[in-house]
């Protein structure tokens, strides 16, 4: 294995931390180009130039650290949920890096590191390897805006020089990611890794109803307007139509909703919300899209509103690489005999948008009560070091 050093992998992930650190426990508030972010960004080019790697950071503000000639591409994200934990993404960054400057000075293979940005989707679905993959193009993602009609153009402006541009992707021979799980199955069964076999697909969309604004107390319920009912008619229709399509892994969620005016004492006029829906069928997740497109058309029918429906944003279910993923399982084995287990992968990852450019694959470690995209989400650092051995071992292997 090669000598990874694990009291100085925790100190940067700790001091990592320190950028956005916010709330109780291990809280962190990091979201792209908020100013936590750019400076977590300005200290990850300082590592990764001290380890040895040459950095470059491009056009979207995403941060390579990259090993000279052809090399395995590891790391992850360190942009943060509104109100997120200390690890989901920062975890991934922060273990390639070590492995990095280990394999630098045992003169071991070629390691390269990124830090994408916006990952959490500020602006859409893993924006920044989204761009870099191909499978959203500058243009299109400089017309995104976040909830508070910031543009994806305006954001990425605010990056402080050393913007270059795009590193070529057929400098690396694939792409490792070391994640958190982000649910219970380790924890709960006490087990120490999970290697995943295939991401699951997404779908994102904004969806508007528009009805009538009017009166709370003098407009009779009978041929109200109203859209916070016409929204609930709408959760309604798809939970019934959904059951003989979904399987029990199968999730979709209405996440953010802006009512319009948001008053008590005023028939809300109109509602914009998320709708996303997520599953490893590609084929399922098309029917599921025409489910909500038919009962958002029904509702707005039947109640006279309006109906706009936003781009649509998504990605592919991915399987891993069969190599790397032999590579991850044959360190489990070794490390954590019985302790590890394949699983898939019900959050979304950059690695799926890395697929597009060569072959990837992905670890995984314990979260504490299956907690994230929370204050509270932790793992026990006894864990993180055996996360980070087993990623070791692994590139080594593959050499």
């Amino acid at each position: 294995m090669l000598p990874v050093n694990a009291d100085r992998f925790l100190a940067d992930l700790h001091t990592l931390r320190s950028f956005g650190a916010a709330g109780v426990g291990k809280g962190v508030v990091r979201p792209a180009y908020s100013d936590a972010d750019i400076a977590a960004r300005e200290w990850l080019v300082g590592r990764m130039g001290e380890a040895g790697l040459s950095v470059h950071v491009d056009p979207v503000g995403s941060v390579f650290g990259l090993a000279e000639g052809a090399s395995l591409l590891m790391g992850s994200h360190s942009d943060s949920q509104p109100e997120g934990g200390w690890l989901d993404g920062a975890l991934g960054v922060i273990a390639a890096l070590e492995v990095a400057r280990a394999s630098v000075e045992a003169e071991g293979p070629p390691v390269s590191v990124v830090s994408f940005q916006d990952e959490e989707g500020r602006f859409g679905v893993t924006t920044g390897s989204a761009v870099w993959s191909g499978n959203l193009s500058l243009e299109k993602a400089d017309g995104l805006t976040d909830r508070d009609g910031v543009s994806f153009a305006e954001a990425r402006a605010v990056m402080p020089g050393r913007l270059d541009g795009f590193v070529d992707p057929a400098r690396f021979t694939g792409f490792l990611e070391m994640h958190i799980e982000q649910g219970p199955v380790l924890d709960r069964e006490g087990e120490a890794i999970g290697v995943v076999d295939a991401i699951v697909g997404i779908r994102d969309m904004k969806i508007t109803l528009e009805g009538e604004q009017n009166h709370a107390g003098t407009t009779p319920m009978q041929g109200r307007r109203d859209a916070f009912q016409a929204l609930s008619r709408f959760n309604a229709l798809i939970a019934e139509r959904f059951a003989n399509v979904v399987t029990p892994s199968t999730v979709w969620t209405i996440g953010h909703v802006t009512l319009h005016p948001n008053a008590s004492s005023i028939v809300p006029g109109k509602v914009t919300f998320s709708m996303q829906w997520r599953d490893g069928d590609a084929d399922r997740l098309g029917r599921m899209e025409a489910i909500i497109r038919e009962a958002a058309e029904e509702v707005a029918v039947s109640g006279g509103f309006d109906l706009r429906f936003g781009p649509m944003l998504g990605l592919e279910p991915v399987e891993m690489d069969a190599r790397l993923r032999g590579a991850l399982e044959q360190a489990a084995e070794t490390d954590v005999p019985g302790r590890w287990r394949k699983m898939p992968s019900g959050a979304l990852h950059d690695a799926t948008n890395v697929s597009k450019l060569m072959p990837v694959a992905m670890l995984f470690v314990p979260s504490i009560g299956g907690i994230s995209h929370a204050f509270g989400e932790d793992t026990a650092e006894a864990d993180l070091v055996t996360g980070l051995r087993v990623l070791a071992s692994a590139v080594e292997a593959l050499g």
